[in-house]
């Protein structure tokens, strides 16, 4: 049975799956004393690559709201988004907190998902320059790549992905710089008006045929991409230590036509 600590650690609140008329998890206070017949364990998943100081916290709301269920059940689930693979995540603390709690409940199996962790920083995105559009000198890079299709998570929380050798230029910092030879919106190829971003402040001015890197997007990139009006998925490639790229799978319109058929 998923359940609601009512915390969450996710700052943003299109991801918080704690916030208040949230659809997801039991409240503590829609509990019997007696868990139904057939609960053996609870789920809880309020994170998004967080750092280990954020579980205990969130084990800390657990014990408060559920603990008087937790002799009930069987295993305890804490779900997603501990980026453990990160370089300065604390991996001794993150052992400390759950041994500490497995002592206090040694019947319990704790499990964590760390999805983001496998597949945090496993590739790139990369795009080609297929034209430069200048309006009011505002200049747009319009790439072979869509954010709508293939980056949908960039808009949706919102947040600008990184973009190799570019500086990303929001938080209204771009105020007063957007027509700088070298700043940049990047624009989509999907018919949709919204589907560019920016600013982003390059070395030198984009020229058309240019590679535009977009930095680890291959984990949403690949779940989440869709086929609006046509515009087919990124061609799945795997570059070699050697320098060799070998084509795992390639799209084409057809890939739409034959899914809508």
């Amino acid at each position: 049975m998923r359940i609601n600590p009512e915390h969450s650690e996710i700052e943003t609140e299109l991801y918080n799956p704690c916030a208040p008329g949230s659809r997801f998890g039991v409240l503590a206070s829609q509990l019997p004393e007696v868990l139904p017949e057939g609960i053996t364990g609870f789920h809880c998943h309020c994170h998004c690559e967080s750092p280990a100081s954020a579980l205990t916290k969130t084990l800390g709301y657990i014990e408060e709201k559920f603990g008087k269920w937790l002799p009930q059940i069987q295993w305890l689930n804490l779900g997603g988004g501990h980026l453990v693979t990160h370089k300065d995540y604390d991996v001794e603390g993150l052992i400390a907190t759950l041994q500490g709690f497995k002592a206090k409940y040694p019947h319990l199996a704790i499990i964590l998902e760390p999805g983001s962790a496998f597949a945090w920083q496993t590739g790139p995105l990369v795009s080609e320059v297929v034209d430069i559009v200048s309006n009011d000198g505002i200049k747009t890079a319009i790439l072979n790549v869509s954010f709508t299709c293939h980056m949908p998570d960039c808009l949706e929380m919102p947040y600008h992905p990184a973009v190799r050798g570019a500086e990303t230029i929001e938080d209204a910092r771009e105020q007063g710089f957007e027509r700088e030879a070298c700043v940049y919106r990047l624009g989509g190829n999907s018919c949709l008006s919204g589907d560019y971003m920016g600013y982003w402040k390059f070395a030198a001015p984009l020229q058309i045929g240019d590679t535009v890197i977009f930095e680890d997007m291959i984990h949403y990139t690949t779940v989440k991409t869709n086929m609006f009006n046509g515009i087919h998925h990124p061609s799945l490639k795997f570059e070699r230590l050697d320098g060799t790229i070998e084509t795992l799978r390639e799209y084409r319109y057809e890939d739409y036509r034959d899914r809508m058929d």
